[in-house]
């Protein structure tokens, strides 16, 4: 509403007006009787029905009853005979001005040029002829109300029909209705009926799909109404936004929005600009009235009579022009109305920049290279600003649409204050209770009687409220949950397991500059220096990929395959294995190890951090904060830090990474061996058995790495030679088995008869589970989600039998 953007919308009004693309005509509009305003067609929702149906509407007590076919008759003017209609809206009968049949129907061929007699009103109808009435729908026989229905208006239109409006702005009954005038619509819903089955006329009602037209603001059911409202000819400029993208001029990210894209805009109809609302941009233009006898009195549905300007100066020259007079003979009055937001939406682009004035912002910025917005708003805002710039422009206001996910609760339902699911950033970021969830409720707009169901909603879905989980981890939950395509089901406790990341990242951090020491200076650059080991080289290796991946997330728009990079590098490599693998070098005696080791940790932060900022920008740069700098010339903030590039980072060696993921495959192995003999702090020697030289070989280079990985006292690798007697042992693949030594470690007796008491209970539980499941109604009874948790309980519980059945096994041959 400030100045300069009011004189943008001004200007593109007044020129769009001049070319002829914006003009005057008196048509139906979607009215909704709540806002006492016209909204333009994608402003409506198509709530879909199968049949009767009661719904909520503002203003009504009670819900009304939709997806009925009523039918009546029409009494024939001077006959006995009658004709059968049918409507869902029998309230607009009040406003009918004849009944259509087809003209080849032999059913009413004689009843063509007369006349029924209206029974609730003073009025004759005329029988028209029409082919648009389907003979085999119904009677065959169709009321016409014009001024009332989009089709019977072009009806009436073609055989110039009555338009009478019997609907006031207000959604009451007016004109010419007898004792129904006066009434709300929807009451003389009821009433109309009623008069029609005291009169005899009534025949039957009988459910009916169809789809009722719905304010998406106000929830009200959209009313047809005949107003002479300013529309914009979109078709040219349609048009060449569909040819824009199928040309790739402009780029619509995910794609599968470019059939929705090209289906409404190759379907679309003029857009209806003007807006009975006291707020927003006044509409630019004037009717016109001419004080000289040789000029006619005009209406003001006549676009004639009607002149655009930049100001009224410009519009009373117009209009002087116009009609051949003196300035001083015109008297001009501008339209109460204002336009639609969309409008001065579409030219935000280039109206932020100083338009229509040529601004050095305006020629640098314009036009820019990315939208990114909701899809919900593809057209709403995103082809007006596509047709707005490409007409006022002359070019595309930019090159390529991202449009974002929508959010929905962890079941995929839309939010909705009456469902008690709708949840509030700020809520995820600061935490809040069950109890102040309650409060918002109460101190909401929501009716009464929806607030106790929403209770029990936000009951189910947050029995403890919602945990503090912090601004970071709901960025980074976003972005990670875009993978799901349209919608985002978003589950708070996955969200909160992105705040226990963000933990482990400071702790890990921390850890690591510790490990670096106070007086810790990094080389100036990140060259090698050749003596780097495997494992340093090993994780260089992964940040390399890491980098490669958010690289080619960023790219292509998959921000999912960005985080998974960031968060498998810091929580699986660096934290689960690098910094497991350096406590015993840092806290060496090996100088030279521990430099090196201190730079290739100092880089992987570094970095690290980097990768991650776009998506946890507090955390991030407040570690990055208390990192020493190589040089002194270093940004002195994330924020203006170059993101790291895939160039710059060439260390990836696959091979290497693969003999890296064996020993790991060997170190998971001995840790669930470890659990399962119930090993916590005792060490125990192991041997590595393989088939072979290459796989010894391989398992030789990384002894020191699995023996600091697995808590063991020592690693041994057997090629084919038996390990000795007292050992545990689990196979890691077809070339490597792993041995374990547990002889002289645990009490075999009394570990044996642990294990073999666990095992009874599963065996119980899994007894239970089979018993249940045998039963004649489980699978009617039991609902399918826990016939699902039921079987892979099972499944479960038989892995862990059979594996307590081996541990028991080989503690046999240990006694």
């Amino acid at each position: 509403m400030e100045p300069k953007l009011y004189r943008a919308v001004t200007e593109a009004f007044v020129r769009m007006h001049d070319d002829g693309i914006i003009y005057r005509s008196t048509r139906l509009v979607n009215w909704s009787c709540t806002l006492n305003s016209a909204i333009s067609d994608i402003e409506v929702d198509k709530k879909e029905i199968t049949g009767r149906t009661h719904l909520p509407v503002p203003g009504y007590q009670h819900k009304v009853e939709f997806g009925v076919l009523v039918s009546f008759a029409y009494p024939v003017d001077g006959s006995d005979e009658e004709i059968v209609v049918a409507t869902t809206r029998i309230e607009t009968m009040l406003g009918d001005t004849a009944v259509a049949v087809h003209p080849e129907d032999g059913r009413y061929k004689h009843l063509h040029g007369k006349y029924v007699q209206h029974p609730l009103c003073d009025r004759k109808l005329p029988i028209v002829c029409d082919e648009f009435v389907e003979m085999e729908f119904g009677t065959g026989a169709v009321k016409i109300t014009p001024a009332h229905d989009h089709n019977d208006y072009e009806v009436g239109k073609r055989h110039d029909l009555p338009f009478l409006t019997i609907i006031d702005d207000s959604g009451n009954i007016t004109g010419d209705c007898g004792k129904f005038t006066g009434m709300k619509r929807f009451d003389a819903r009821k009433a109309v009926l009623q008069a029609l089955t005291e009169k005899g006329l009534y025949r039957d009602t009988k459910d009916n799909p169809m789809v009722v037209p719905i304010c998406s603001r106000s929830k009200d059911i959209i009313e047809p109404l005949l107003k002479p409202q300013w529309y914009v000819d979109c078709r040219d400029m349609a048009h060449q936004a569909v040819e824009d993208v199928r040309t790739g001029k402009l780029k619509i990210i995910p794609d599968m929005h470019i059939k929705t894209w090209n289906q409404w805009l190759e379907n679309c109809r003029d857009w209806c600009i003007s807006r009975q609302l006291w707020w927003g941009h006044r509409i630019p233009a004037y009717f016109v009235s001419v004080d000289d006898p040789s000029v006619p009195q005009g209406e003001e549905t006549d676009g004639r009579y009607w002149v655009s300007g930049r100001d009224q100066n410009e519009a009373l020259q117009k209009a002087a022009e116009r009609f051949q007079v003196s300035a001083d003979k015109i008297s001009l009055k501008q339209d109460e109305d204002v336009l639609d937001t969309w409008f001065s939406s579409g030219l935000f682009p280039f109206s932020i920049f100083g338009w229509p004035d040529k601004t050095p912002d305006l020629e640098f910025f314009y036009p820019g290279t990315l939208l990114e917005t909701g899809h919900d708003i593809l057209f709403f805002w995103v082809a007006r600003m596509v047709m707005m710039g490409t007409k006022l422009m002359g070019q595309l206001p930019f090159k390529e649409v991202y449009l974002h996910a929508m959010v929905r609760d962890a079941h995929g339902r839309k939010m909705s204050k009456s469902l008690g699911n709708v949840i509030d950033p700020l809520d995820v970021i600061y935490g809040i209770s069950l109890e102040g969830l309650h409060k918002q409720l109460e101190d909401s707009n929501l009716d009464p009687r929806e607030i106790e169901k929403a209770r029990q909603g936000q009951k189910a879905d947050y029995p403890s409220g919602i945990p503090e989980c912090g601004t970071d981890a709901l960025r980074f939950a976003l972005c990670a949950y875009t993978s799901q395509g349209r919608d985002i089901n978003l589950d708070v406790l996955r969200v909160q397991g992105y705040r226990h990341f963000c933990n482990k990242l400071w702790n890990a951090t921390k850890f690591a500059l510790n490990g670096l020491g106070d007086k810790f200076k990094p080389n100036t650059t990140i060259q090698l220096s050749g003596k780097e080991k495997l494992m340093d080289r090993w994780i260089l290796s992964r940040l390399s990929a890491a980098v490669e991946l958010c690289d080619q997330g960023f790219v292509n728009y998959d921000f999912p395959t960005a985080t998974t990079a960031c968060y498998n590098f810091w929580l699986y490599e660096l934290c689960d294995v690098y910094l497991e693998y350096l406590k015993p070098i840092l806290y060496g005696e090996d100088n030279s190890a521990i430099s090196i080791s201190r730079n290739v940790l100092y880089t992987c932060l570094d970095v690290g951090l980097r990768l991650i900022h776009p998506f946890m920008p507090f955390v991030s740069e407040e570690l990055f904060q208390r990192l020493p700098r190589r040089t002194e010339n270093e940004p002195p903030s994330l924020c203006v830090t170059s993101y790291p590039e895939t160039k710059e980072f060439q260390w990836r060696d696959t091979e290497l990474e693969a003999a890296v993921e064996f020993s790991q495959s060997v170190v998971r192995a001995v840790r669930s061996m470890r659990a399962d003999y119930n090993l916590t702090k005792t060490k125990a020697d192991l041997y590595l058995r393989c088939s072979d030289e290459s796989t010894a070989n391989v398992l030789r280079n990384y002894e020191d790495v699995i023996q600091t990985l697995s808590t063991s006292s020592a690693v041994k690798v057997l090629i084919n030679d038996p390990a000795p007697e007292g050992c545990a042992f689990t196979t890691v693949s077809a070339k490597c088995e792993v041995h374990m030594m547990l002889k002289g470690i645990i009490d075999v007796a009394k570990e044996i008869q642990k294990l073999a008491g666990k095992k009874d209970k599963l065996i119980t539980q899994l007894n239970k589970l089979q018993e249940a499941s045998k039963k004649a109604d489980y699978e009617t009874k039991v609902p399918e989600d826990v016939r699902k948790q039921n079987s892979e309980k099972m499944e479960h519980l038989g892995i862990e039998i059979d594996k307590l059945s081996d541990a028991v096994e080989m503690l046999k041959k240990m006694e």
